[in-house]
Order: structure tokens, then sequence, then C-alpha cells
């Protein structure tokens, strides 16, 4: 590992020391092969929201099911959701029922978010402000979402947009098992409330 590398590793173990990834699977979870699989694997102490059923999306169910996992832990958060798993983040954030426990989610990553319309059958979506910094993945190609409207719900949400170009539905299907980028995107989300990131910005702004 060259000196540039090392030292890369060693700020995102550092950035991520404080901070616990939640993974946000969408329909029928996400299998071992998958990149939320792997990138589990990657973080320390990293937790996943697990659904009843993962075959029956169901906004308010899935949502709640965010909320619990999110009581369970102890300090700041940053999640990684896919696909139905992005709308039920989405939900839970803007229709929280303690709103201290959505204040610890400091960042939260979206990657190929389905479209609200194909799943109208499983509650009523209304995509909102969030108040905090996230990030939205989208494809050129993805079948669960027209890249416009990717875009378009992330302009709705105040995300950050990332366009992955003919990535199908960013999922094992796809190709994207091992994904290196996934854990750039989380460990620079929490690499900004880390204490580090924080006497950085003091010793650039004063």
């Amino acid at each position: 590992m060259s000196e540039r590398n090392a030292e890369h590793a060693r700020e995102g173990v550092s950035s991520l020391s404080s901070v616990t990834l939640v993974t946000v699977p969408g329909l029928y979870g996400s299998e071992d092969a998958h990149w939320q699989s792997w990138l589990e694997g990657e973080m320390p102490a990293a937790q996943r929201v697990e659904q009843r059923a993962w075959d029956v999306p169901h906004l308010d169910t899935w949502s709640d099911a965010v909320h619990d996992t999110l009581a369970r832990i102890d300090g700041p958060v940053v999640l990684a959701a896919h696909s139905f798993g992005c709308l039920a983040t989405a939900h839970a954030l803007t229709h929280a029922k303690r709103v201290s426990l959505m204040s610890r989610v400091k960042g939260v990553l979206f990657v190929a978010p389905a479209s609200p319309a194909k799943f109208r059958f499983a509650g009523g979506f209304s995509a909102r402000r969030l108040d905090t910094l996230s990030l939205v993945v989208g494809s050129e190609t993805d079948p669960w979402m027209p890249l416009d409207e990717a875009r378009t719900l992330a302009q709705r949400w105040n995300s950050a947009f990332v366009n992955l170009g003919d990535a199908g539905h960013i999922n094992t299907a796809a190709g994207f098992g091992p994904w290196p980028l996934a854990r750039h995107f989380v460990e620079t989300l929490a690499r900004r409330v880390s204490p580090e990131y924080e006497e950085e910005e003091n010793r650039a702004y004063g």
C-alpha cells in the first residue's frame, strides 16, 4: 500500500470511529453479494435495518423499522439506503416520531432510489426537504427510476446528486458487489461529523 493510500485508509477509520453505519436495503433485502453487504463488512460496527416481510413493501412499516433500528444505536449515524429503502429512509426522516432520534442521523447515501410512482400501492410518499447532509446516486439505465426523476428527487430532498452513467439499478445484477466508491461516499459523509473535520474547519476559518 502506498503512503497516500495508507493515509487515506487511516483517515477513513478515524472518521468512522465515532459514527455507526446503518444500511437500509430495498425490496427482497440485499444478498451477500450486494454492495450493501460488502459495505457492512468494511465498516466497524455496521448495522442493517431488518424488515419483517422483505417481499411486502409498505412505506409506514418499513420507515418504522428504520426508527426502531436507530433507537438501538447510541451516537451519530450515517445511513446507506438502496431502492425502496431510500423511500423508507426519507419517509422516516421527514415523519419522525422522535425528532431527537432523527437528529442523530448526520448523513444519508441514497443509491438508485425507487420511483415513488411505481410504489404508490405501498403508501403515499411525499419528497420533502431533508435537514441532514445527503447524496443521491442515480443511473442512466435504472429500470426503477429514470435519471431525470432521480435528479428531481435529489433536488426536493436538497441532496447532492451523482450520475453514475450506465449502471442499471446499481445492484448485484448490475455488477455492484464490492464497491469502493460507496465506501468513499460514506466516509465523506462520516468525516464531516468527526472531531477531526471540526478541527480542520476551525483551523481553516478561525
